[in-house]
């Protein structure tokens, strides 16, 4: 290095010895995982001048950093130094602190900046810049101008958020998935404890502690401190006090390390006023939120909504906020941590049960928005939407249902969510928010009411009965009295379905009748009228008219195309390709079932999915195809334990399923025919989805169905008292 006041001696003497010289410390331990991220970030560093690694406190910035100054230390003749910054508080000592730690020494007096500047001008280093985060506005300049007189010089720095210069490259750091972090826990646990294992007995427990400590290397390392005196079951039962608990006793450790609290809290105090204001607030979010629902729940006087952005893209260049990409847009989360900090701030200012009350109300308005959208070419979005949106809706639903005076909000939001647990199959947890919501006394009939009958639709494609003609038949005296047509409507309708899948057919195409002239005297209009029709087709195909079923749902989808709806789309197409099978028309039958799975598939619902696979496995049979469509009725056995009752415990649904499987027997012979099953019972919903859509032309049958193999005749329901596959 050149000196332009003479060398320092020492210095000098021990870049000459050493092979790599350079300031970076020895390695305590073991470095874990990180394999993909080190590689990378060296990569980066071997293409640009400056690169900086952002992320939270404690997810592993300062010892990814001096890992690849390591791997990189043979490639610089003066070195690899490392400049920690955060035990400088003083702007004006930042000169000097680069100076000590890069072991120049200058007496005269010149200012500190211009002799580094000389003194580094000829040198061919690279600087690990680390802890700058509260010095941004001084290191920025003072590294802007090292890099202009130093070419030879290259800038690692390691902090939570960009420095801001030209030419800046940038790495965000995020936690460790999950298989690191449980290495990373385990390998310092056998340091505090020899001997640790993760085995099967603790296995279970260690994932779930990794887990809600977001994979935080700092996090996992204190906890794993903690087995000293602790269990890991006894670490993972108090965690949710994890800033009291989780401190560290390593004295080497630096400060802002040795405890969680204190880590994020070196983050806290350089946020600004508003900007520790909206970490506060955004604390009332679970999982994901984007930039509307942000300004809704959070904006205020003291943070007005048009300014909001501004904090909120602060608050992500200082890594307490992480924006990501997903299929819904950009939106932004907390780590679990990073939240739990934020909310003991907000209980602090006393303001989380007003937050708590706007998050709400904004998920309920989101919910309405999404219902109307449902019936409509949004269907996707509104599916995707609400998927990522489930953790924030869970919230909402939780706190209407904790507040007495405000549980008909919690009845109207799992009422209105009706098309997410019947068409995104969600039944289970539907009916639990339904059902909790209906044991709470509230004065808004109108909300209770439809809470009721959507209680009675999941009942009834759940296979309960007696549930759903409880919740029904209330629903519609209640709605009678009230006076309220749409209510009643709904309940006759849903009582006309529960008919339908129990056998009553002369029944089910009375209420089902009555449900849509009932719709058409109020002018509804919406994916739940639409299946009203298609269930209706249902029952008149059981009555053997297959002719008007094939008018019914003719209608329906001339209605879909109309409005770009798709998922009642895929029912009718169903029903129209029971039709198409009865009359021998295969190759039109898969069609419209191939059409129907990928619909049913694309909106995960499981129901009709299931009903398509199993009325596929009696085409693949009838194209000649014995053994396939055993494996189909396995897969579809799979499935069915997730919906409800096979065909909902039916008699009619059940004869088509009873058919296949008898001539499949028949063909192949009782092991084969259930060593197939077993096959189809390996498969879950998208292996068989994929083996459906992707597998190779089947063999055609002969004019009117019949099977080449058997000469049996297709079976159509009037030859066989009303088998169909409904």
């Amino acid at each position: 290095m050149r000196r332009s006041r003479g060398p320092d001696p020492a210095f000098r003497d021990r870049c000459h010895r050493s092979p790599a010289p350079g300031n970076l410390p020895a390695e305590l331990n073991r470095f874990v995982g990180r394999a993909d991220e080190l590689a990378a970030l060296t990569g980066m560093v071997a293409a640009a001048r400056l690169v900086t690694l952002t992320g939270m406190g404690g997810v592993g910035k300062t010892r990814l950093a001096t890992q690849a100054g390591r791997a990189l230390a043979e490639r610089f003749r003066d070195g690899v130094w490392l400049i920690e910054l955060s035990a400088v508080q003083e702007p004006h000592l930042l000169d000097h602190a680069v100076a000590e730690s890069l072991a120049l020494a200058d007496h005269s007096g010149r200012p500190a900046r211009e002799t580094l500047c000389d003194d580094l001008a000829d040198s061919d280093l690279l600087l690990v810049l680390d802890g700058y985060e509260h010095l941004v506005a001084e290191c920025a300049p003072l590294v802007a101008q090292l890099l202009r007189r130093a070419p030879g010089v290259r800038v690692l720095a390691a902090g939570r958020r960009p420095l801001g210069l030209p030419g800046e490259r940038t790495y965000p750091l995020l936690p460790l998935p999950d298989a690191e972090a449980g290495e990373l826990f385990a390998d310092r646990a056998g340091c505090v404890l020899p001997g640790f294992t993760v085995d099967e007995a603790n296995s279970a427990a260690v994932a779930e502690l990794c887990h809600r400590l977001d994979g935080i290397p700092l996090a996992l390392e204190l906890a794993a401190g903690r087995l000293r005196a602790l269990s890991v079951d006894q670490v993972l039962q108090r965690l949710d006090d994890r800033f009291r608990l989780l401190t560290g006793t390593d004295r080497d450790a630096l400060p802002r390390h040795q405890r969680l609290r204190t880590a994020i809290g070196w983050s806290h105090e350089l946020c600004t006023p508003q900007e520790r204001l909206l970490w506060a607030r955004l604390s009332v979010f679970a999982g994901q939120f984007d930039l509307e629902a942000a300004e809704y729940v959070c904006s205020g006087p003291d943070l007005p909504a048009d300014e909001l952005l501004d904090v909120l893209t602060e608050l992500v260049a200082q890594s307490v906020v992480v924006r990501e990409e997903t299929r819904v847009g950009v939106r932004y989360r907390m780590l679990d941590t990073v939240r739990a900090y934020g909310a003991d701030w907000l209980a602090a200012l006393g303001d989380t049960a007003r937050l708590r009350r706007r998050h709400r109300d904004w998920y309920v308005g989101l919910a309405t928005w999404c219902e109307l959208d449902w019936f409509g070419p949004r269907q996707d979005e509104v599916a995707a939407r609400l998927d990522v949106e489930l953790p924030n809706v869970r919230l909402a639903l939780e706190h209407s249902l904790e507040v007495p005076e405000e549980a008909y909000l919690g009845q109207f939001l799992a009422g209105t969510l009706w098309f997410f647990w019947v068409g995104c199959g969600r039944l289970s947890e539907g009916r639990h928010w339904l059902e909790r919501s209906l044991e709470l006394p509230a004065d808004h009939q109108d909300a209770r009411l439809k809470a009721l009958w959507v209680t009675g639709y999941v009942a009834v494609l759940q296979g309960d009965p007696a549930g759903a003609l409880f919740a029904l038949e209330q629903c519609r005296a209640e709605a009678e009295r009230a006076g309220n047509a749409r209510a009643a409507a709904y309940a006759q309708h849903r009582l006309g379905c529960l008919a339908l899948t129990g056998d009553d057919m002369p029944r089910a195409e009375t209420l089902l009748r009555a449900a849509l002239a009932a719709y058409r005297e109020i002018g509804e209009l919406n994916s739940n009228v639409l299946m009203a029709q298609i269930e209706l087709a249902m029952a008149v195909a059981f009555g053997g008219d297959l002719a008007a079923a094939e008018e019914l749902c003719a209608e329906v989808r001339e209605v879909c195309a109309d409005h770009g709806e798709r998922w009642a789309q895929a029912y009718a197409l169903y029903v129209l390709a029971y039709a198409a099978w009865t009359r021998g028309d295969l190759p039109g039958a898969r069609r419209l079932l191939t059409e129907c799975l990928l619909i049913d598939h694309a909106f995960h619902d499981l129901l009709g999915a299931v009903l398509a696979v199993e009325l596929l496995a009696l085409v693949t049979l009838d194209e000649g195809d014995a053994a396939e469509a055993a494996v189909l009725q396995g897969a579809a056995a799979r499935i069915w334990p997730s919906v409800g009752p096979p065909l909902f415990g039916s008699q009619y649904f059940h004869q088509p399923h009873e058919l296949c499987e008898r001539r499949a027997r028949e063909e192949l012979g009782n092991a084969e025919y259930e060593a197939a099953g077993r096959r189809g019972r390996a498969l879950d919903m998208d292996a068989a989805v994929a083996r459906i859509l992707g597998g190779l032309p089947r063999p055609r049958g002969g004019a009117g169905g019949r099977a080449p193999e058997t000469g049996e005749p297709a079976v159509s329901p009037a030859a066989n008292g009303g088998e169909t596959a409904g």
